[in-house]
């Protein structure tokens, strides 16, 4: 594993994290990580219950968001329909019905 010296970069502005057996880590000890080193927004694809569980990530802190801060307007509502079409869609159709989306 490489560690980043946030001293000399800075924290990304989005983490996506992909939980199937790990959830309660995701929503525990690595959103604290994330609120330590100040990212800007924490995304966990839950696999299990097939959706996006976004947070906000300031002043130490978060809190649950419903629309992204840093894609705006995109809302995690949207993520959450991709993820379930994708059970049962073809990965590049999903791709393009999201393109379609993206576009309105």
């Amino acid at each position: 594993m490489n560690i980043i010296d946030l001293e000399k970069y800075p924290a990304p502005d989005l983490v996506i994290e992909v939980a199937n057996s790990s959830l309660s880590d995701a929503q525990g000890e690595k959103l604290i990580l994330y609120e330590n080193i100040g990212v800007g927004e924490y995304w966990i694809v839950d696999v299990q219950n097939v959706q996006v569980i976004a947070f906000a990530v300031a002043d130490r802190g978060s809190k649950q968001i419903q629309e992204s801060l840093v894609l705006p307007e995109l809302k995690i509502s949207l993520l959450d329909e991709a993820l379930q079409l994708s059970r049962n869609m073809n990965q590049r159709l999903v791709g393009a019905w999201l393109m379609e989306k993206f576009q309105q």
